[in-house]
């Protein structure tokens, strides 16, 4: 028979109020919590988690929504989110957008359903109306890689478009001129990229050509289908920006396929220094983001939201948060230096 609060009562010797204090998160003195932390490992005592939920209108649960759950990238984010929630005694739940608009709202309405105490995102869709419910229900929202163009919320991104001009800028001064962009203008982050690409090629004074610039789905088939159209130009690019990891992985399917020799026939700079740069015998050389950073600023925004959401807080004390985050450029082998 499962071991019950006054179990913990008798074992212990404390009073149900103190015990059930603890139990619900309340602070005791550091004596007491010993002895009932002490009975609950011997008891093997198991909280009733939805018993204590409508006792406490809290969950301990965070809903997690990412654009794409087979995107690595997303894949990485999600274990660093789940291993600092789990500091704080969290867990999560985790929705999958699937590169869908319509399903991501759905999605923030299932969470807000479940009754989940805060959302980390990271977003699909450049409109807030996607997470109109939660906003409605006020749970607070952070999000990650991402904002939105209509409404600021809380967010944890980086320098995305100096990151971008730094890869670009890379390749300008190793003598490439003739530099073609794999990217998207389909999120906030993916349009900053574009911008960085066009920075860096305009403080050069270089031309920014159309046949040269691919600007369509951020996935392993669009990078896939942008290359093989590169490698089959006449007038073909020295060098290659590729502006996400899925679209990194496609570039390089693409080069193998058609038995590419890179960098000897096309330099290669990508972003995400994630598992692809590894393996590759032609090391990729990358833009890094700081993956553990985004997990923990972004709980840490969240978690600071809720302690705040159980006290009265104006719009003036809330100032949004909008944490940028450094990246750097890790340097491979697949940057042909050009003479000048």
């Amino acid at each position: 028979m499962p071991a019950t609060i006054k179990d913990i009562k008798e074992e212990t010797g404390l009073s149900l109020a103190t015990i059930s204090k603890y139990l619900n998160g309340g602070n005791v003195l550091p004596e007491n919590r010993k002895k009932i932390e002490a009975a609950i490992n011997k008891l093997h005592y198991e909280v009733n988690e939805i018993a204590r939920g409508l006792v406490t209108n809290s969950t301990r649960t965070i809903g997690v929504s990412v654009y794409d759950i087979a995107d690595m990238f997303n894949g990485i984010l999600i274990h660093h989110i789940g291993r600092e929630l789990s500091r704080f005694g969290y867990g999560m739940m985790v929705v999958d957008a699937a590169n869908d608009v319509k399903k991501e709202k759905a999605n923030i309405r299932f969470l807000v359903n479940k009754k989940v105490d805060g959302i980390i995102m990271v977003p699909s869709s450049m409109d807030s109306s996607v997470l109109a419910d939660a906003v409605k229900a006020e749970i607070p929202a952070v999000l990650l890689d991402g904002k939105f163009k209509d409404r600021t919320f809380d967010s944890v991104t980086i320098n995305n478009r100096e990151s971008a001009a730094l890869a670009v800028g890379y390749l300008i001064r190793h003598g490439h001129t003739k530099i073609a962009m794999i990217g998207s203008n389909s999120s906030y982050t993916s349009n900053e990229r574009l911008k960085g690409y066009r920075d860096a090629m305009e403080d050069a004074g270089l031309e920014i050509r159309s046949d040269y610039s691919f600007v369509g789905e951020l996935s392993m088939e669009y990078g896939y289908k942008a290359m093989n159209e590169i490698i089959r130009m006449k007038d073909r690019p020295t060098a290659v920006f590729s502006a996400n990891y899925e679209l990194n992985l496609g570039v390089v399917m693409a080069m193998n396929e058609a038995k590419i020799i890179y960098p000897d026939e096309i330099s290669v700079v990508g972003f995400d220094n994630l598992i692809l740069s590894q393996v590759l015998k032609t090391s990729l050389t990358a833009v890094e983001q700081p993956m553990e950073r985004f997990g923990v600023k972004g709980v840490e925004i969240l978690m600071k939201r809720i302690h705040e959401k159980k006290k009265p807080v104006s719009d003036e004390e809330k100032d949004f948060v909008n944490i940028i985050l450094n990246t750097h450029l890790i340097e491979g082998s697949s940057v042909k230096e050009l003479a000048p």
